[in-house]
């Protein structure tokens, strides 16, 4: 009997060693699988080197916008973030919210149009320094050598000013999850919002000749599925994984900008401030659908006139 019940004992101890063992084993092979899809698994998006800034929908149309009658010479001073908000703690309670290059996005803004020519006016003390050092080497000691010619300065014909008015955190918050047994799935998301404001002025005048403001949302979300399970009475197994992506801030304020800047041409078009190079391209596509947002700025959609959603605004060419 005693020998029965040492072989029943050490087949038990066996047993139970036999089980933990391929808990273990379970449990590294699990270890050892998000270990390397941690390691391995890269986002298709994530770029090995730097590449240039990806271009939006916005962009695209502002590149493709009809040619000007002729390009107008502008010139921005600067670009203020203009909202005092910091990111939320525990972010940093020193950190903008927003970009502080506003302005260097606002100038390719206008020069990728191919509306306008931006002269440097940002950083000018640092432009005429550079002239000072050129014009002291206008005369040289050296009868021999030529004489260093330089241009004068361009001057504007607009101002363009504005800055960067609003940003708002948590517009819009939500999520839902769902759990059976022991397997899951939730989501969260965010929504901010970021505005900015663009007018141009007559630098003879000083006359606003048109004001414009655009707004963007800023859009992040996250998904996180979790595995909880018994794998016996007393031994318990948990994963979790999760994903979180949150566009960027400064390529959100960058759209922003890019949509201001059509508006400002188109605005400028619809009051005849400038003028296009072929006056028919006012009933193209892409001039006509910025057009017609501008004149439904204050209405709804259901409330628009027939008339207005079938045909083109009407105002150039004159």
């Amino acid at each position: 009997m005693s020998a029965a019940r040492g072989r029943r004992a050490m087949r038990q101890e066996s047993a139970g060693t036999a089980m933990q063992r391929g808990i273990a084993g379970s449990l590294l092979f699990a270890g050892l699988l998000l270990s390397g899809c941690a390691s391995t698994q890269v986002p298709a998006e994530v770029a090995p080197t730097a590449q240039l800034t990806p271009v939006t929908a916005i962009t695209r149309d502002l590149m493709k916008l009809p040619k000007p009658k002729g390009k107008i010479v502008v010139a921005v001073y600067g670009f203020r973030d203009q909202t005092g908000q910091y990111k939320p703690s525990p972010d940093s309670s020193f950190s903008t919210s927003v970009t502080q290059g506003a302005a260097s996005l606002l100038i390719k803004a206008l020069k990728d149009s191919g509306w306008f020519k931006p002269v440097e006016r940002e950083n000018l003390q640092n432009l005429l320094t550079e002239r000072k050092i050129v014009r002291a080497l206008e005369f040289p000691q050296d009868k021999n050598a030529p004489i260093i010619q330089i241009q004068q300065l361009v001057p504007a014909s607009i101002i363009v000013e504005g800055g960067v008015i609003a940003y708002e955190s948590n517009v819009r918050t939500g999520g839902i999850g769902a759990n059976f047994l022991g397997v899951g799935l939730s989501t969260q998301y965010r929504v901010d919002q970021v505005t900015i404001h663009l007018r141009s002025v007559d630098i003879r005048s000083g006359q606003v000749l048109s004001s414009v403001s655009t707004t963007k949302t800023i859009y992040s979300y996250e998904v996180r599925p979790s595995v909880f399970k018994f794998v016996n009475f007393k031994d318990l197994v948990q994963f979790e994984a999760g994903v979180t992506r949150n566009e960027p801030t400064q390529l959100c304020v960058k759209e922003a900008i890019e949509s201001g800047v059509v508006h400002l041409i188109v605005q400028g078009l619809k009051d005849r401030i400038w003028a296009l190079k072929d006056e028919q391209d006012w009933y193209g596509p892409l001039i006509q659908k910025y057009a017609r947002e501008d004149s439904t700025y204050s209405e709804t959609e259901s409330e628009l006139p027939a008339t207005l959603k079938d045909n083109p605004v009407q105002s150039p060419p004159s």
